[in-house]
């Protein structure tokens, strides 16, 4: 089992940051990619970022490529998402979930925390 617990959301003004972290417990995470996905109101979930833990290879999707950094931190355990230049567009709800590298799919997931960008 992993647990996730994110933090870091808020209320932001557009072209402001904020910094999202995912405490990780449980299992050990070598063998885990570790991805952040957001569904803003009446959206489907969607993906934002992920990182592979062992390697720290990562890959984003094309909305936020650039303004986006996910990274990870191995002695606390924590992943990291970096958001700047935030735009109205990107107020979402912000998962961290968990996927073993030989796992057909994200099976852990953190309870989620609020993204508000005004303009």
């Amino acid at each position: 089992q992993v647990q996730l617990v994110e933090s870091g959301g808020g209320l932001v003004q557009a072209g402001g940051s904020l910094r999202l972290s995912c405490a990780a417990s449980g299992r050990t995470l070598s063998n885990y990619r570790m991805g952040w996905f957001r569904q803003a109101p009446g959206k489907e979930r969607e993906f934002v970022a992920h990182i592979r833990w062992s390697t720290g290879n990562t890959y984003y999707a094309d909305s936020v490529k650039g303004r986006f950094t996910i990274s990870r931190d191995d002695t606390k355990k924590t992943v990291y998402l970096q958001m700047n230049n935030l735009k109205p567009e990107d107020t979402a709800v912000y998962y961290c979930a968990a996927q073993h590298v030989l796992g057909p799919s994200y099976n852990y997931w953190g309870q989620g925390t609020q993204v508000t960008v005004s303009s």
